[in-house]
């Protein structure tokens, strides 16, 4: 089983990327908060691996941080979810908003996510409740550390016509590269890293 994959990414997509590693091509599927954090194409990069198989295909699925691929590992225990219904929850809504809308049950927040209907919704809160309340991490330290400048960003980039999560997916990763307080810098970036 591969567990975790570094090396320059040849393809960047928002649902795939293609990692060379040592000259082999992965072709590895990533949700919308991996995209939005990797750098651009023929630069390094690191993956955690979830290897699934099935008896008529071996299929990679990548993530940026160990806390994103236990979340996926955990949406793929509840009955029904399988790994690509497991990426669109992810890509849904930024990790720590989705790990506290299914910790607090929040039907209406999972049903904004496309292909979550309310039985699923339900059942996520149902059967995931206790696990993601465990993670350490929920809505409440999202929203508080997020800044006056961030905030801005992300109502500029939903005036711009993205939705909620692509635009916060968005900034966070465009916050990790330049500063929080340049309002024009955190646009800027979040609209490079949307653009490709």
């Amino acid at each position: 089983m591969i567990a975790r994959l570094s090396g320059t990414l040849v393809e960047v997509r928002p649902d795939r990327v293609v990692l060379d590693v040592g000259g082999v091509g992965y072709d590895v599927a990533i949700p919308l908060g991996t995209f939005t954090a990797l750098p651009h194409a023929g630069q390094k990069a690191t993956l955690f691996v979830h290897t699934h198989v099935r008896e008529d295909a071996i299929q990679l699925f990548g993530f940026i941080s160990k806390q994103e691929k236990l979340v996926f590992e955990t949406l793929l225990a509840v009955s029904g979810i399988g790994p690509k219904v497991a990426l669109a929850i992810l890509s849904g809504l930024p990790l720590p908003e989705l790990v506290g809308a299914i910790a607090a049950q929040n039907v209406g927040l999972l049903t904004s996510i496309p292909g979550v209907g309310k039985k699923l919704a339900e059942r996520l809160g149902v059967e995931l409740k206790e696990k993601m309340a465990s993670f350490g991490f929920g809505e409440a330290p999202a929203k508080t550390s997020r800044t006056t400048v961030t905030e801005d960003a992300i109502a500029a980039l939903k005036n711009l016509g993205y939705k909620a999560a692509q635009a916060e997916s968005a900034v966070t990763a465009a916050a990790r590269k330049v500063s929080v307080h340049d309002l024009n810098a955190l646009l800027e970036a979040a609209l490079k890293s949307l653009a490709r």
